[in-house]
């Protein structure tokens, strides 16, 4: 008499196991590497993408005030700023302060979102300054929030 079903196949079972789970741990493990190196790589992009954002806004409000151009220095501040100070309140301030004659900006802190700047002012005095920058919720570029 013959059993009901035959018996499964033992060749070779557990030589075909570990060559399968060695080839998904080598995917896995490719998939996990390429995926960190690419969140490495992102993270890397996106603090120089505000370094350079912010040596350029950063230009631009000190090339603004070299040139006396107080509108364009204030379309750089943030809102919040721009709420606290009207336009002619800022362009009356800068104007009774002394000129800056030139200005040299420093590295951008991207932790603290930070600027140091040497100004040089048209009487001879020199200071250093420290820029505040935030981010703009609408164009998500950076933009002056603060001199001190």
């Amino acid at each position: 008499m013959a059993p009901p079903f035959a018996a499964p196949p033992t060749e070779g079972g557990r030589k075909r196991l570990w060559l399968g789970l060695g080839v998904g741990a080598l995917a896995l493990l490719i998939c996990c590497g390429g995926g960190g190196a690419a969140l490495v790589g992102l993270s890397v992009s996106s603090i120089r993408a505000a370094e350079e954002q912010g040596q350029a806004i950063t230009d631009e409000y000190y090339g603004a005030l070299v040139r006396k151009e107080y509108d364009k220095a204030y379309d750089t501040l943030c809102d919040t700023v721009q709420r606290r100070e009207s336009q002619a309140q800022f362009i009356r301030r800068v104007t009774d302060e002394p000129a800056v004659a030139s200005y040299r900006i420093g590295a951008v802190d991207p932790n603290t979102l930070t600027v140091p700047v040497e100004v040089t002012f048209s009487g001879g005095g020199q200071e250093t300054q420290t820029v505040t920058l935030a981010p703009d919720p609408q164009t998500a570029g950076l933009e002056v929030c603060g001199v001190s």
